[in-house]
């Protein structure tokens, strides 16, 4: 079998603080294979960002890196010198942030800033850097690119800064595009735009995409695989439409009941109750224990081990990290008597 593009095994990041250590990301494991779009799901504070910042070397200090590999086409990159390091994972990957005003430096010109890694990393000339970055301008989406070329950030409307973003990612000619929330302070209409040039890179430049988002809405437009996080660790994954037709963990269940359906008008819409557990703290038992409403006793006591779940031969693996995965196709079932039941 051909290896991944980009494969971790076994990440954790922990954060010093004044009171313990926090374990933000737990032993998180995922792949992306060449020009596949794959996403990673989970409410803010399940470890996403972090885990997605850790790949390319920019996580905020005091966040470290405890343990943990990197394979990129199957080769181990972890114990390679700092600056080696660096240089392959930002040869094989670009990254798109969740805020485009402050990943923009905002004293310099937008154009200036697609074109500065082609001037510097690749060693073109600076005619030959700038018309780069007006091709990267045209590939994205941006009209009149020339003219657009010579402003900064704040005279562009958030969907330009966005695309100035993604075009800044591609100037290094990257394989994977990972992406930090990249839809999250624009509107509708302009968050269908954003993904519509993702997904058209994928299709025409052959380019994988890594998104990180807490919107399912989103990833289902873009990705066709998932992996799901909560409290720092991955709890199911699997194909788009295994996770979302038929969730094998509770927590991928819950996020989805809680989504509004616009075909369906109810009174209140459904939540997750509860909060997550303090990663400070060592969590005996399931982490989603306290919040599912299909746990049992022995949830409280037993780690769950995120293993292989009902995938059919030659199909893609999906796991889930829950004891009671064998009543998951209960447990629509037992919603709505629960829901009937409180009418």
């Amino acid at each position: 079998m051909t290896a991944p593009l980009l494969e971790v095994r076994d990440l954790h990041v922990d954060i010093p603080m004044p009171h313990g250590r926090l374990h933000a990301v737990r032993g998180v494991s995922l792949s992306v294979g060449v020009a596949e779009s794959v996403g990673l799901v989970g409410e803010s504070g399940s470890g996403k960002s972090l885990t997605l910042r850790a790949l390319l070397g920019l996580l905020p200090r005091p966040a470290r890196i405890v343990s943990g590999s990197v394979l990129i086409d199957g080769e181990d990159v972890t114990g390679l010198p700092a600056k080696q390091l660096h240089r392959r994972l930002t040869d094989t990957m670009g990254m798109v942030f969740q805020d485009a005003l402050t990943a923009l430096n905002p004293v310099m010109r937008v154009g200036d800033q697609i074109a500065e890694a082609p001037l510097r990393k690749l060693g073109k000339s600076r005619s030959e850097a700038k018309a780069v970055a007006i091709d990267l301008m045209t590939e994205v989406g941006i009209p009149d690119p020339e003219r657009r070329y010579q402003l900064y950030p704040h005279e562009l409307s958030g969907g330009m800064r966005q695309r100035i973003c993604i075009a800044i990612a591609l100037s290094t000619k990257p394989r994977l595009i990972l992406a930090d929330e990249p839809t999250t302070a624009l509107d509708v209409t302009i968050q269908a735009q954003v993904l519509g040039v993702l997904r058209r890179l994928k299709q025409d430049e052959n380019v994988g995409l890594l998104l990180v988002s807490h919107d399912l809405a989103v990833v289902s437009q873009t990705c066709s695989r998932l992996y799901v996080m909560y409290a720092g660790k991955v709890v199911e994954s699997g194909t788009l439409l295994d996770l979302i037709t038929a969730p094998k963990h509770p927590y991928t269940f819950s996020l989805l009941r809680s989504v509004p359906d616009p075909g369906h008008r109810v009174a209140r819409l459904l939540t997750i109750h509860g909060q997550p557990p303090d990663l400070t703290d060592a969590i005996v038992g399931c982490s989603f224990a306290a919040r599912c409403p299909f746990a049992e006793e022995r949830c409280r006591q037993e780690e769950p081990v995120l293993e292989p779940v009902g995938s059919a031969p030659g199909t893609v693996i999906r796991k889930s990290a829950c004891l009671r995965v064998d009543t998951a196709e209960r447990w629509t079932a037992m919603v709505s008597e629960e829901t009937v039941g409180q009418q």
